[in-house]
């Protein structure tokens, strides 16, 4: 029996745009959420779908960011299957919300078997193994921590808190550095020591497919510019761009980027 076709996408940063490109990204994205439900496709995200986002629980607060989107994929989480959410380092506080919308979430990784094959997905902040694998930089990892949190929360309330994330998240993104360096040495590393086959990534926006001797990366770049995603189906994996307009998926080329 054949793999189910599936789906992965990283890097949408919703909320981070004016109100016209932020419109646009949605429809996109919605239109390939509707046509993964229509085929029976499995969704996987491997983080930063959003450019911020903070639940508040015990206010029972939730960003106002991205909600039509969420309805999209609530309605692929019933009808079709649940999407598996890993979070990266723009949406990881996240208390229960995505669940409720029927999302299968996870805050480090994931690893999975296609066709025989182990595949590890992660968003591409944090590490896979021991320590000296890729350890999560010291910044990213008091983020993550439940007390920075509790702290951020108490002191910030969500009308003011939200603001302080939105413009931090954008600040952030700004000096962050776009070398594919560091993600492809340990995606190398990580194929030649452990029982991985496949490696797929997000993180440093940089769109690629990567052969080594011991296995394949695919870094999922972005979907906000690049509109690359990766599609398994039969037995093979590829980076492709989606076509909204067209409903189809086409082979990634640095000139099928559109300006």
């Amino acid at each position: 029996m054949a793999d189910q076709t599936s789906l992965f996408i990283s890097d949408v940063h919703l909320g981070a745009f004016d109100a016209t490109t932020e419109k646009e990204i949605e429809d996109e994205l919605i239109a390939l959420i509707d046509h993964c439900c229509e085929q029976k496709i499995k969704i996987y995200i491997l983080g930063d779908l959003f450019d911020y986002w903070m639940e508040y629980p015990k206010k029972k607060f939730i960003p106002n960011v991205g909600q039509k989107v969420l309805q999209a994929f609530k309605k692929h989480n019933t009808q079709c299957e649940p999407t598996t959410y890993i979070t990266g380092n723009h949406d990881n506080w996240t208390y229960g919300h995505f669940e409720d919308l029927g999302f299968d979430v996870e805050c480090n990784y994931r690893i999975i078997k296609q066709n025989g094959f182990n595949t590890l997905l992660m968003h591409g902040d944090g590490r896979f193994g021991k320590s000296d694998d890729l350890l999560r930089p010291f910044f990213h990892g008091v983020l993550r921590s439940k007390y920075f949190v509790k702290m951020f929360q108490a002191f910030l309330p969500p009308e003011l808190g939200i603001p302080v994330m939105k413009k931090f998240s954008g600040f952030s993104k700004m000096k962050e550095n776009r070398t594919p360096i560091p993600l492809d040495k340990h995606a190398k590393r990580v194929l030649k020591e452990k029982d991985i086959d496949f490696i797929i990534m997000g993180h440093d926006h940089i769109p690629r497919m990567e052969t080594f001797k011991a296995g394949t990366y695919i870094n999922l770049g972005t979907f906000f510019y690049h509109k690359t995603v990766a599609l398994y189906n039969n037995g093979a994996y590829q980076l492709v761009r989606w076509s909204a307009s067209d409903k189809e998926f086409v082979p990634f080329t640095e000139s099928s980027v559109v300006e």
